[in-house]
C-alpha cells in the first residue's frame, strides 16, 4: 500500500465533508496469477479440515457418506467460485458480496451484509478458528484426555487472538510474511496425513474394512444432511475470498478464473484423502469421540513423531485468523467509502498504516464471542449468514442477466450453474431451519433485522449526534488515525 495525498469527492463517505489533507490509502495492483492462487488455497484450509471431519460424520451417520459430502462440497464450491469470477469481472470492486449487492440490489441490502459481517460473522469465524487454534495447541499437554479443560482452551483462544491484533496492527508486511509460512505448513500438514495413510494401507490392508460398511446407518433427513453440509463447506470457506482484493489483483479478469480452477480443485482433492486417511487409521466411534482428530491420528500413526501434526496444524490455523484479521480490513473501507460504516471504521494509523479501529472492535467482539460459544455452533451459525449472502450474490448474477443485455463479458458461466448454486444456498439455508429449527438461528435473523433501522437512523437520515462525533475526533487522536480513501 502507499500514501496518497489526492482525495475525490465523490468517493467520501455520504454526509462528511472531503478532506483533501488527510493522507489517505491506495491499494496497489500487486497480486499476481500464482499469489492469488496461494492466497484462495490458503484461506480454504484452515482449521475445518481438522475440525469438521467429526461433524460430518456425525450428522450423515456412515463413513461413506461422509466422502460424498466432502466430494459434494467441493464441488459445489467449484460452481460458485466460477460464478464469483464472473460477478468480479463485471463489478471489478473489492468487497466481495458487499460491491456486488450494492450494484445490483441497492444500499439498504449491501448495508445488511456489511452490518452482519462487521458485528457477527467476521468475529465469529475468528472466535471458531482460535478455538480450534486452542484445542490443537493445548492437546499435547493432556495426553490420554479424551475431554480437554475447556477454561484452558478458551484462555489459549484469547491468547492468539490478542497477539494477532497486536501483529496486524504494528505492521501489515509482518502479517503477509506470517500468511506465506503459515501457508506452507497447512500444506506440509495435509501432506503428512496423506502420505500416512498411505503406509498404512500399504502395511496393512485391514484398514478398508470400513468399506465394507460404508454406507451403514446413513441419514435420510433433510435438515441433518443439510447440516453435515455446513460442517463441510466450512472447511471450503475462503472459496470467494480473492473478490474481496479484486483491485489489488494485476490480472483480475484472468486472475480470478484461473486462481479458483487451480486452488479448489487441488484442495478438494487433499480434503477427500485426508479424510480417507482419518478412516484408514481409526474407526468411525473414536473419530466422534476424539477432540483434536489429527492429534489422535498422529499418536496411532507417527509415534515418537505425533508432534508434527499438531504443529502443523496451530501454525495453520494461526495463519487463518491472521488472513481473517487482514482480509476483513479490505470488506471495511469498501464499505466506509459507500458511507456504510462509521468514518472511525475506516481509519488507519497515521504511522503503522494498518486499520487499528476495525482490528480492534473486530478483536472485541472476537473475545465477549470466546466464552459462551463453541466450535460447532459457530459453524453452523456461520455456514446460515454465508450461504444466505452468497445465495444473494447468486441471484445478483441470474438477475443481471435477465435484465441486463449486452453485459461486458471477458468470462461467462452456464445460466444454470448460478440458477443451481441459488438453489443449494437456498435448500442450506431453509432445510436446517425446518427440519431441525435451534433458537440461535432466530436470535441471528432478528439481529439481521435490527439492521433496518439503523440503517435509516443512521446513514439514510443522517441521525448522527453531536456525542458521536466528539467521541469519533477523540478516539482519532487517541489511537493516532487518519481517514482512508481507495482510487477506482
Amino acid at each position: 500500500m502507499e500514501r496518497s495525498k489526492e482525495r475525490d469527492g465523490s468517493d467520501k463517505p455520504s454526509g462528511q465533508e472531503p478532506t483533501s489533507e488527510a493522507p489517505g490509502v491506495t491499494l496497489k495492483r500487486q497480486i499476481g496469477l500464482w499469489s492469488a492462487v496461494s492466497m484462495t488455497a490458503g484461506c480454504m484450509i484452515g482449521s475445518g479440515i481438522f475440525m469438521s471431519p467429526q461433524g460430518v460424520l456425525a450428522y450423515m451417520g456412515s463413513a461413506g457418506a461422509s466422502l460424498i459430502v466432502w466430494a459434494t462440497c467441493g464441488f459445489l464450491a467449484m460452481m460458485g467460485a466460477l460464478c464469483y469470477a464472473e460477478m468480479g469481472s463485471l463489478v471489478p470492486e473489492s468487497g466481495g458480496d458487499y460491491a456486488y449487492i450494492l450494484r445490483i440490489f441497492g444500499s439498504l441490502p449491501a448495508f445488511l451484509v456489511i452490518y452482519t459481517f462487521v458485528l457477527v460473522a467476521r468475529p465469529a469465524a475468528i472466535t471458531a478458528v482460535s478455538l480450534s487454534f486452542a484445542e490443537y495447541a493445548v492437546a499435547p499437554f493432556y495426553p490420554g484426555c479424551s475431554s480437554l479443560p475447556q477454561v484452558t482452551v478458551k484462555i489459549v483462544a484469547s491468547s492468539c487472538i490478542l497477539l494477532l491484533l497486536l501483529i496486524n496492527y504494528w505492521s501489515s508486511r509482518m502479517s503477509t510474511m506470517l500468511m506465506n509460512v503459515c501457508a506452507a505448513a497447512k500444506v506440509f500438514s495435509l501432506t503428512v496425513i496423506v502420505v500416512g495413510g498411505v503406509v498404512v494401507l500399504a502395511q496393512n490392508y485391514s484398514g478398508t474394512e470400513f468399506l465394507r460398511f460404508s454406507f451403514h446407518n446413513t441419514t435420510q433427513q433433510a435438515g441433518r444432511i443439510g447440516m453435515a453440509f455446513y460442517q463441510g463447506l466450512w472447511s471450503f470457506d475462503g472459496w470467494n475470498n480473492i473478490n474481496t482484493v479484486v483491485e489489488e489483483l494485476k490480472n483480475p479478469k484472468q486472475s480470478l478464473v484461473w486462481s479458483v480452477m487451480i486452488a479448489v480443485p487441488l484442495v478438494t482433492i487433499l480434503y477427500v484423502l485426508v479424510n480417507i486417511s482419518y478412516l484408514l487409521v481409526m474407526s468411525p466411534s473414536e473419530i466422534l469421540t476424539s477432540d483434536a482428530i489429527a492429534v489422535s491420528w498422529g499418536n496411532q500413526v507417527l509415534g515418537s513423531w505425533a508432534w508434527l501434526v499438531p504443529l502443523g496444524v496451530v501454525l495453520s490455523t494461526f495463519g487463518t485468523v491472521n488472513a481473517m484479521f487482514f482480509s476483513g480490513s479490505r470488506v471495511c473501507f469498501a464499505a466506509a467509502r459507500e458511507g456504510h460504516m462509521p468514518q472511525l471504521m475506516s481509519m488507519i494509523h497515521v504511522h503503522r498504516l494498518t486499520p487499528a479501529p476495525a482490528l480492534i472492535f473486530t478483536t472485541a467482539v472476537a473475545l465477549v464471542l470466546i466464552f459462551p460459544g463453541n466450535f460447532s455452533t459457530f459453524v453452523n451459525l456461520l455456514s446460515f449468514v454465508s450461504w444466505l449472502t452468497s445465495g444473494t450474490t447468486f441471484g445478483c448474477l441470474l438477475y443481471l442477466r435477465i435484465k441486463t443485455k449486452n453485459l461486458p463479458h471477458t468470462y461467462k458461466v452456464p445460466t444454470v450453474i448460478p440458477a443451481v448454486m441459488l438453489l443449494v444456498s437456498l435448500y442450506l439455508v431453509l432445510a436446517p431451519i425446518i427440519d431441525h429449527p435451534q433458537i440461535e438461528f432466530l436470535y441471528l435473523f432478528l439481529f439481521v433485522l435490527s439492521g433496518v433501522p439503523v440503517y435509516f437512523l443512521l446513514f439514510h437520515f443522517q441521525c448522527q449526534s453531536k456525542c458521536i462525533q466528539t467521541a469519533t475526533m477523540h478516539l482519532q487522536l487517541l489511537l493516532e488515525v487518519v481517514p482512508t480513501t481507495k482510487d477506482r
